[in-house]
């Protein structure tokens, strides 16, 4: 059995002004494709033929070249292994090219036309994918993550391949249905240990025990991404179509009747009452999500307001991790540590929602790419590239334990397990930025209207 393995994965803000260049990925070609363990169990049932595989983190808009460049080669590699059992697409669900539009729907169109309309192809993909209705036309079978924070990447990516083996071995070409909903939600909004996502997910059990059902997916989709195809929708695939739409409309019946119980795990409040309740925490640590500025989003990880009303409020014993931005980082190493040296921070990359904050302060701590300084009472950590801190192991460059700081500020949404299940206490504050979660003041301009909650329906 031959398996062609391929795929780019992006997760893409169009809010931001920024663009995701070739540069930007990590791409591994031919063996490196499959050569992390987690590929043993598929290569014990199957002969993998890797062609490229390509992915970043969340960004503003994909170049058009890069994209271009990265599908050329991927094509070109798929073509030369020909021909193949089926075809195993690693992928994200929401990237947009800046000139083409929706990646994912390009790309499955250039796939499909050099292989026989009836090749098997699957897919595992993001909950926070946009799907369009053609992309999940030329695909047998997608599986998406189960979980927000995100736990189960490997199982995933397992269950979609089991899938599509099966489809090979018992010459079956099983279809998925998609219904999209008028729902729109930040993925802070659908974290999967609460209701109401808790009992939805939970709901997929039931489901792929009915006659004929393979798989289902609930996609809450990525609210940052402004295309035609932003919205939640749930996927089911099965035998036949009639069978896998008949359960996706039951299955967007229930989650539509549960709009309206969506909303963050944590007390989420503005920057100024963040501020406030800041200054009352006693003990700690207590982490504060600066939200709008998430980089696991697509945030650009360089506005300084809220690091700005942090020291407006004289407060210490604070770490904030961190803000990017490279020339202050190369400031810092050629002034070098315990100096004090004269700083513009951020504002640099994210010119729509911030402007530099200038700050003298003394450099505490040189890392590879990467500074750490005080300013009064805060600790700040520079980074010179878009770093999100999200593990134990992320602040080691600052050589501070946030486990033994009053207070965390992190640039993020919903916090990762290994920081959550840490500290005494975590809340979001409303900040500005790409990823602002008041999504009724983004300016949408794709999306397919009405859609709760921007309009009352």
């Amino acid at each position: 059995m031959r398996i062609a393995v391929g795929g780019i994965w992006h997760e893409t803000n169009t809010f931001s002004t920024l663009r995701t260049q070739y540069s930007d990925f990590r791409i591994w070609r031919g063996e490196e494709c499959t050569q992390a363990e987690a590929w043993k169990p598929m290569k014990a049932v199957a002969e993998l033929l890797p062609c490229l595989t390509a992915g970043t983190t969340p960004n503003g808009l994909v170049s058009a070249d890069a994209y271009r460049s990265l599908k050329s080669e991927l094509l070109e590699r798929l073509e030369a292994q020909l021909p193949v059992d089926g075809i195993f697409l690693p992928l994200h669900g929401a990237m947009h090219v800046e000139e083409i539009g929706d990646g994912e729907t390009d790309l499955l169109k250039a796939i499909r036309a050099l292989v026989d309309p009836n090749l098997p192809i699957a897919s595992n993909l993001d909950l926070h994918g946009n799907l369009s209705p053609e992309f999940v036309a030329s695909v047998n079978i997608l599986t998406a993550l189960r979980t927000a924070p995100h736990i189960d990447g490997l199982e995933t990516r397992q269950r979609a391949f089991n899938h599509l083996v099966r489809a090979i071995t018992e010459n079956r070409r099983p279809v998925t249905a998609m219904v999209k909903l008028p729902l729109l939600l930040p993925g802070e909004y659908a974290v999967t240990a609460i209701e109401p996502s808790k009992s939805l997910y939970a709901h997929i059990e039931r489901l792929q025990a009915e006659p004929g059902v393979w798989d289902a997916s609930l996609m809450i989709s990525c609210a940052w991404t402004d295309s035609p195809f932003t919205s939640v929708s749930t996927l089911v695939v099965a035998d036949d179509l009639e069978t896998a739409s008949k359960h996706a409309r039951e299955y967007a019946d229930m989650v539509w009747e549960r709009r309206k119980e969506f909303g963050p795990e944590v007390e989420t409040i503005s920057a100024e009452s963040a501020i406030v309740r800041a200054a009352s925490v006693s003990a700690g640590p207590v982490f504060i999500s600066e939200s709008g500025d998430n980089v696991t989003a697509g945030g650009a990880g360089d506005v300084p307001t809220f690091l700005a009303m942090l020291i407006e409020a004289k407060l210490d014993d604070v770490l904030y991790a961190g803000i990017a931005d490279p020339v202050a980082v190369q400031a810092c190493a050629s002034a070098g540590e315990d100096a004090t040296v004269n700083l513009s921070l951020g504002g640099k990359l994210d010119k729509v929602n911030a402007q530099p904050l200038y700050v003298q302060a003394k450099v505490l701590k040189l890392a590879d790419c990467a500074a750490t300084v005080q300013v009064g009472g805060i600790a700040i950590v520079i980074t010179s590239g878009r770093d999100s801190f999200h593990t134990l192991e992320s602040f080691e460059p600052s050589g501070i334990d946030p486990l033994k700081t009053r207070l965390v500020v992190v640039k993020q949404g919903y916090l990762a397990p290994p920081l959550k299940e840490r500290c005494s206490e975590t809340f979001m504050a409303l900040t500005p930025g790409f990823t602002d979660l008041r999504i009724e003041t983004l300016p949408y301009r794709n999306v397919v209207r009405p859609i709760y909650p921007l309009d009352n329906i």
